[in-house]
């Protein structure tokens, strides 16, 4: 009897060793993945019977949705059957305008003012902000304008400017005059837009969070470094957005190529992951321009994700620091992109040896480099190195 109580008792002990870990790992793991990261598709059809069935479909392994269309956003009912559909799903979301209408007698949606300040009150826990206008840097890279409304007032703003300096101030002053951006920052609804260009002034401007687009044949640790720079200088939230990669249908990459996108804007520290869906191909289906790869694309990095504590899975943070010439805002996407879309690229001084420096750095250091604009209000202390453009890369 005393053999077997011993035996009893040791295999208990044995258990206890072995199962004490995984539970302590399973309980740290949890704490962990608290951490909110905001994960989902953005909406762009038409009607709300369409939106409900892409969200029944991603809710299982999405939390966030961004309904980016303006069928929606300019019908009333319509956007509040979307947005209540969303937050019962338990789904976080925000809301694309191309304006925001406040001046008595404008067509379509003269209730978007109230709609919005309500909006808070409706879906307290869900309703995180509105994502207003739309890559306004790349606009204003690729057109000299940053948005399409009042074009020759907007043009006007830039006919007197000389310098990259008075560009700069001209861009971050005038942005956030615009009436719907205005009423955002008066009554405290978080800004949010995309971008491919210009994210450091973007933030200066008055924007709380910056989807930085990966797509194209963008180089990714370029600009997720130019993007999670700008907002770790200026202490904003920044996200990443899985864009086009051809201009033509299917549009998006692959199933492989979209996890691997996600897996390193969530390796690089987004705080909002987003798969761009829009237009609807083919005309007749029902998900957009998603395909069940991609879905399968989707759902892998959701169970990715949850299945590993951060420090398993891995974290990319800036450790190195590039610092681009105060207020030079240059497009960046190749050595002849405009600058501030008002003139062409300097290839005969600066933009050459920025973008050799720079290329040498990304080949380097990779997902670890931030690009940043010299400027006396920061200090890049936190870097563990720090290249000026004018200095010599090692």
């Amino acid at each position: 009897m005393t053999k077997r109580i011993c035996l009893i008792l040791t295999t208990i002990l044995l258990v206890i060793a072995v199962f004490s870990p995984i539970a302590f790992w399973h309980y740290s793991f949890t704490e962990t993945t608290e951490t909110p990261v905001f994960f989902g598709v953005s909406f762009g059809g038409k009607t709300a019977s369409e939106a409900k069935l892409l969200i029944d479909k991603v809710k299982g392994y999405t939390n966030f949705f961004v309904v980016n269309s303006w069928d929606l956003s300019s019908n009333e009912t319509a956007l509040d059957e979307v947005c209540n559909y969303t937050a019962e799903a338990g789904l976080n979301f925000i809301v694309f305008f191309d304006y925001i209408a406040l001046t008595p007698g404008l067509p379509l949606t003269p209730w978007h003012g109230d709609w919005v300040i309500t909006a808070k009150d409706k879906w307290p826990e869900k309703f995180l902000g509105i994502y207003i206008y739309d890559e306004p840097g790349g606009r204003q890279i690729d057109t000299g304008i940053f948005d399409n409304f009042s074009l020759s007032e907007r043009a006007r703003m830039f006919e007197n400017v000389t310098s990259y300096e008075e560009a700069a101030n001209v861009y971050v002053t005038q942005l956030p005059l615009g009436l719907s951006f205005q009423f955002l920052q008066n009554h405290s609804i978080p800004k949010y837009t995309s971008d491919y260009a210009l994210y450091w002034f973007d933030y200066f401007a008055g924007y709380d969070t910056v989807f930085v687009e990966l797509g194209w044949n963008h180089s990714r640790p370029q600009h997720i470094g130019l993007c999670r720079g700008a907002a770790r200088a200026q202490e904003k939230d920044w996200g990443a957005i899985i864009t086009w990669t051809y201009d033509d249908q299917p549009y998006l990459a692959d199933g492989p190529e979209i996890f691997e996108d996600l897996m390193i804007a969530y390796e690089t520290g987004a705080k909002y992951i987003i798969v761009l869906n829009y237009p609807t191909y083919p005309e007749t289906g029902p998900d957009g321009i998603l395909s069940d790869k991609h879905f399968a694309a989707m759902e892998r990095f959701w169970n990715r994700i949850h299945a590993f504590p951060e420090n398993i899975l891995g974290k990319v943070e800036g450790e190195v620091a590039f610092v681009l010439p105060k207020d030079y805002g240059w497009g960046m996407r190749r050595p002849d992109d405009s600058i501030w879309g008002l003139w062409s690229a300097d290839t005969d001084s600066l933009s050459p040896v920025i973008w050799e420096k720079m290329t040498k750095l990304i080949e380097r250091d990779g997902l670890r480099l931030d690009i940043l604009y010299d400027d006396p209000r920061f200090s890049f202390d936190e870097y563990s190195k720090v290249y000026y453009w004018d200095a010599e890369v090692d």
